[in-house]
């Protein structure tokens, strides 16, 4: 598979602090990557860094086979699928609006932008992938927060980007809300087999049962990295998080305990 992602010794210093330092990542299409790590571990700093939005302070960063620094970062974006959480359209659009708002890369449609037939098909089978189909034309104030969510990965798509970034999207959802929500990601791995993905997360249980690589991060270094049976161990997770944890893992799900001192 093609690499779609590769960061080499990478760091990033803020005010003189080091928020990240000797990271190595490298990602090949299909690949659906989980970044873990406690609060403060330099996750989300990582995730911008390969979804092209912040510079490394040192290393080099490649996505999509442009270098950082060697390309106009704006056009860039245009080619990766980044979900962010605090989107807010304007006005009260529908589901459907929302989505093909992916193609413009802006809050409402444009007003002389009309989308081609071809456009709407995609926007309604992405819509449909992600367990939306019965709300197309539902306004976004009416929306849950899982129902938003999955309307913005639909949205990040609506390009056919070769990468989807992904920044807790799980957050603040309901039990019901989060297994839909990891329902349509497996379903889009099934939909989308070159798509690679990178989902960051604190919590084990918030990952799809398609994952099929993990990096964990403490400090802002990478602790471990490969694939997702071999990262995701307790001793591991343990070490990431300063916790003495077992894991275990059903259908391709991950749970985890802490082990208490008798």
């Amino acid at each position: 598979m093609s690499v779609v992602l590769h960061a080499q010794d990478v760091h990033v210093v803020r005010d003189g602090r080091p928020i990240l330092q000797e990271v190595s990542l490298t990602v090949r299409a299909g690949e659906h990557w989980a970044l873990l790590g406690a609060n403060g571990a330099g996750k989300s700093t990582l995730l911008g860094l390969l979804g092209a939005l912040v510079h490394p302070t040192h290393g080099t960063v490649e996505v999509l086979g442009a270098r950082l620094g060697r390309v106009d970062l704006r056009e860039l974006r245009t080619r990766v699928g980044h979900v962010d959480p605090r989107h807010s359209p304007a006005g009260p659009l529908r589901v459907r609006d929302v989505v093909l708002t992916g193609l413009t890369n802006s809050a409402a449609l444009l007003p002389r932008w009309r989308p081609t037939p071809e456009q709407t098909a995609r926007a309604d089978r992405l819509t449909g992938t992600l367990g939306l189909a019965g709300h197309r034309e539902a306004r976004w104030p009416t929306l849950s927060q899982g129902q938003r969510g999955r309307t913005l990965i639909a949205r990040a798509l609506m390009p056919e980007p070769r990468l989807l970034l992904l920044d807790e999207p799980a957050t603040g959802l309901d039990l019901p809300g989060r297994e839909r929500l990891l329902g349509a990601l497996d379903a889009l791995r099934r939909t989308h087999p070159h798509l690679a993905t990178v989902l960051v997360t604190h919590h084990l249980e918030e990952l799809p049962a398609g994952t099929t690589h993990a990096l964990l991060l403490r400090d802002g270094r990478a602790l471990a990295q490969g694939p997702a049976a071999e990262v995701l161990t307790g001793d591991q997770v343990g070490k990431c998080f300063d916790l003495p944890l077992t894991l275990e893992r059903h259908g391709g799900r991950w749970t985890v305990r802490v082990e208490h001192c008798a």
